[in-house]
């Protein structure tokens, strides 16, 4: 799985970010991943809804959020590995590696909810 080392948190996470007017949400997939990785991908389908309240988030700028996010099953078709302001490291992990990485219990839900391929419905939460 493509996964960043993030620059705001010194934390691995799936690539992704803010939807903008006027996108359709798969072009927000696309657009995101490919601005924080070089990595060009077509959406295949929604792994679930992330709306816990109990998750909220700081941002430096003072902006304080409940988390909500839309994670997605995408595939690479092209592009190449390279990273952003927002991404200090940028690679594919194999899920038997995920346990050596500093990832945030939130991001590693979304991440085995991906990897369980036999869910027959989109995670709602």
């Amino acid at each position: 799985m493509l996964l960043i080392h993030k620059t705001d948190n010194d934390l691995w996470a799936l690539p992704g970010g803010g939807h903008d007017i006027g996108e359709r949400i798969s072009d927000t997939v696309v657009r995101e991943v490919a601005e924080e990785t070089g990595i060009d991908v077509e959406v295949d389908s929604i792994v679930g809804l992330y709306t816990d309240p109990e998750h909220v988030l700081a941002y430096d700028d003072g902006e304080v959020r409940q988390q909500f996010s839309i994670c997605f099953r995408a595939h690479a078709i092209g592009g190449s590995l390279r990273t952003s302001s927002e991404s200090k490291e940028v690679r594919w992990v194999d899920p038997a590696d995920l346990g050596g990485l500093d990832i945030h219990p939130s991001m590693m839900l979304r991440i085995q909810h991906g990897l369980d391929e036999a869910r027959p419905a989109p995670y709602i939460g």
